[in-house]
């Protein structure tokens, strides 16, 4: 356990943020998820309504922190690739 003040404010401070990060993260999968079983189904309308959803996750999670923008960028391209590849 801390002792002085700082560390012990710095270790609040983090479990606050790890329980927001944690959230985060979670939606961000489970938009992914989503979208990867409704194109995986060949759902391809379904998937691109929920398209959206899921970038917008992603994006949120890139500015906040807990992806980096590159790992936003080539998840969101994948998925894409991913549904082009099946509609056609």
């Amino acid at each position: 356990m801390p002792i002085k003040q700082a560390a012990k404010k710095y270790l609040r401070a983090s479990k606050k943020r790890a329980v927001q990060n944690s959230k985060i993260k979670k939606t961000f999968r489970v938009a992914m998820k989503n979208v990867r079983e409704l194109a995986g189904s060949e759902k391809i309308d379904e998937a691109k309504k929920t398209f959206p959803a899921m970038q917008k996750a992603i994006d949120k999670a890139a500015k906040v922190g807990v992806i980096t923008k590159g790992a936003a960028a080539r998840k969101k391209s994948r998925l894409v690739k991913m549904i082009k590849k099946v509609s056609k």
